[in-house]
């Protein structure tokens, strides 16, 4: 089934200011301040939206025939811009009234970001939501449970306010038979956004504000949403089990935390934490009995090691309900690597199956495609393998029924030793006492072959050793080498090549560097060969089956642990065609068949 939501397109003329124009005007400003700092970048981000918005909320009054004037923040910032600057972003403010309010934001958001230093972009995770993902994450809320009439809401990480937006276009819609005041009051008690930013804060509230305007232009009285600013993390546990939903598209990325609140996450950590794992047990504690959790967050959760217990939390307290793969990442949060995923939980219900759509958004439509059932796996904090698409419905429903992993192969998974720039000064470019090779990830070609070499920048062919403490970084056994980093995009997820034991043997012993993973032999007579074992991962069903297990750029050795594997038993005519070194055809084929699957 493939359907299809429409949006406004947004024509370069609409605006009169590109992209580029606004980098001309933060690049001038920037060049005329005496000190360049973060603080002054941010300032201007600050003002420059300001002043878009001015002209923006007075087009909008009068649009509805309103005259509310809304206060704007007090900026403290000695920044002044030059007049030709200012009308040129007053423009743009009347042009942008002209969109669905959903729109205008993203498009401010959208500003604000692009003269906001990256360095703080990046650290604080600031990706504004497309209004079409922000309205299907609210479509499936509702297809979830979520009544409008009554639901209580929040956005725990509300930004400039994307899904309070959506959330309060969809409250106006179904109290659209109501008293103007009754409106106002149900947005005010029923909608509710916590923010750590003080601005986006500002933001959010703002343009909660302009949703309402056809009502609150009737009444005279602006609705004051409910918009708090202070970190969400630290919440009281009164506010727990309060909302009928909690939705958002929370921050990202690696994050050190004290021991307080290391112990107030404990049932979702594990290892690194990550913010919007925090975020995710933080939305699940905040929902009350039989609510709905929606949230759009990178997808690596669903198969990271580190993310085990927050599978399992939500494996005991909120299942998912559906999840959505963002299929193209063009044009959507540019500068994310990770997948994409937006997913619906309810609390405390059973575990039923969970619907799994693949979507992708291009300038006028999202289109989705209805791909497969998830069920959870019987251990909690196994990972999820899910198909993102129809084609890989069925190796997915075989590849569940088996029970064997690598270790039953007679193999283990580890990362590559050295990590090189820890030891810049034991690199070599040439062959002295004591050095040995260095074996980078490019030693792994696309095609599967082993060649040693060096060729990337600071990437030295070997490695001066230092006696026996260096004796954990030598590797003396052969072993299969695997790319440890690769994207969707990529023609083949995994990349494997054998390093034989006649190479290591020639120099004694190497060292394999960090974005590399070996898979060596952990008993005497293992299953299958490296050269098979390799030929099976660089197969089209090894290939296929992992991207429905991955959630992330990286080919982690727990991931490669983790995924199902045809019982060694089965194996004897995949060894015989690679022995006989026959047609990579004739393999491919016979790989697929050990999934139960044909050409």
């Amino acid at each position: 089934m493939t359907s299809k939501m429409k949006t406004s397109k947004i024509a370069a003329a609409s605006t009169q200011v590109s992209r580029k124009t606004f980098g001309d005007i933060k690049g001038e400003l920037l060049a005329s301040a005496f000190d360049i700092t973060e603080e002054l970048q941010v300032s201007l981000a600050q003002q420059v939206t300001v002043t878009v918005l001015e002209s923006y909320w007075e087009e909008t009054q009068h649009k509805h025939n309103g005259s509310i004037r809304f206060p704007v923040p007090n900026l403290a910032t000695s920044i002044q811009l030059k007049a030709e600057t200012s009308e040129l972003l007053q423009e743009l403010g009347s042009h942008l009234a002209n969109l669905p309010v959903d729109l205008a934001a993203y498009e401010v958001g959208q500003l604000f970001t692009t003269f906001l230093p990256e360095s703080i972009r990046a650290r604080r995770g600031i990706f504004y939501t497309p209004p079409m993902l922000a309205s299907r994450l609210i479509s499936k809320a509702e297809k979830s449970g979520v009544d409008w009439k009554k639901a209580h809401i929040l956005d725990p990480a509300c930004g400039g306010g994307a899904f309070l937006v959506q959330a309060a276009l969809r409250i106006m819609s179904a109290l659209d038979k109501a008293n103007p005041a009754i409106v106002i009051r149900n947005l005010q008690t029923r909608l509710e956004g916590w923010e750590i930013d003080p601005f986006s804060s500002w933001l959010a509230g703002f343009f909660v504000e302009v949703a309402a305007v056809p009502i609150s232009a009737k009444t005279g009285k602006l609705v004051n949403p409910n918009i708090r600013t202070f970190d969400s993390l630290l919440c009281d546990e009164v506010e727990f089990n309060r909302f009928d939903l909690v939705i958002g598209n929370p921050p990202f990325g690696r994050v050190r935390l004290d021991t307080e609140l290391r112990k107030r996450y404990s049932r979702s950590l594990y290892g690194h934490a990550n913010l919007y794992g925090i975020f995710t047990e933080l939305a699940i504690r905040l929902t009350k009995p039989r609510g709905v959790i929606a949230y759009l967050t990178p997808a690596s959760f669903l198969a990271g090691e580190y993310f085990k217990n927050l599978r399992s939390f939500l494996w005991e307290e909120a299942p998912p309900h559906s999840l959505d793969f963002v299929g193209s990442r063009k044009g959507v949060f540019d500068g994310v690597l990770q997948e994409t995923v937006l997913a619906t939980y309810r609390k405390s219900s059973r575990k039923a199956g969970a619907a799994v759509s693949a979507i992708s958004l291009d300038a006028n439509c999202l289109s989705i495609v209805s791909a497969s059932m998830f069920r959870l796996p019987k251990s909690a904090s196994d990972p999820w393998i899910i198909a993102r698409n129809s084609e890989s419905r069925s190796i997915v429903e075989e590849a569940q029924k088996f029970a064997s992993r690598i270790e039953d192969w007679g193999y283990k998974v580890s990362t590559g030793p050295l990590v090189w720039n820890r030891f810049k000064d034991q690199l070599s470019a040439r062959k002295v006492q004591n050095s040995i090779p260095i074996i980078w990830a490019e030693s792994i070609t696309r095609d599967g072959t082993f060649i040693y070499r060096s060729e990337k920048r600071n990437h030295l062919p070997y490695f001066k050793t230092l006696g026996r403490k260096d004796d954990w970084l030598r590797v003396r056994q052969e072993c299969v080498l695997l790319q440890r980093t690769t994207a969707k995009e990529q023609k083949r997820r995994l990349i494997a090549a054998p390093m034989p034991q006649s190479f290591i043997d020639e120099y004694g012993c190497v060292t394999v560097e960090n974005h590399l993973n070996m898979i060596y032999p952990i008993v005497s007579k293992p299953a299958v060969s490296i050269e098979v074992l390799s030929v099976f991962l660089n197969s089209g069903a090894a290939d296929k089956l992992f991207r429905c297990l991955s959630g992330s750029v990286a080919v982690s050795a727990y991931e490669i642990e983790s995924l199902p594997l045809p019982d060694k038993e089965n194996l004897t005519k995949l060894k015989r065609l690679v022995s006989r070194k026959s047609s990579k055809e004739s393999i491919e084929a016979e790989c697929l068949a050990l999934y139960g699957q044909e050409e």
